[in-house]
């Protein structure tokens, strides 16, 4: 398996966030709507907003979606 460097490593990471942000958009934007003008109380008032998102979050950045990530990146890369 060739590897990436680290600037393409960097970018493959970003991309995998980047879809999984779009995924999750509806609960991302209802947890930065939760947070506007809280400073201290955003700790429990926007708790449920947070989980809810990191429970999106968390299936579509495994190690596995990396991996395949990373795959896809180098069969663009050979191509």
């Amino acid at each position: 398996m060739k590897t990436l460097t680290r600037k393409e490593e960097e970018e493959v990471l970003r991309e995998v966030k980047r879809e999984a942000l779009m995924s999750c958009n509806d609960l991302v934007v209802a947890y930065t709507e939760c947070c506007r003008d809280r400073y201290l109380s955003v700790v429990w008032k926007c708790r449920p907003h947070l989980k809810a998102m990191n429970e999106c979050l968390l299936p579509l950045t495994t190690d596995a979606k990396k991996d395949a990530k990373r795959q896809e990146y180098l069969a663009r890369k050979q191509a």
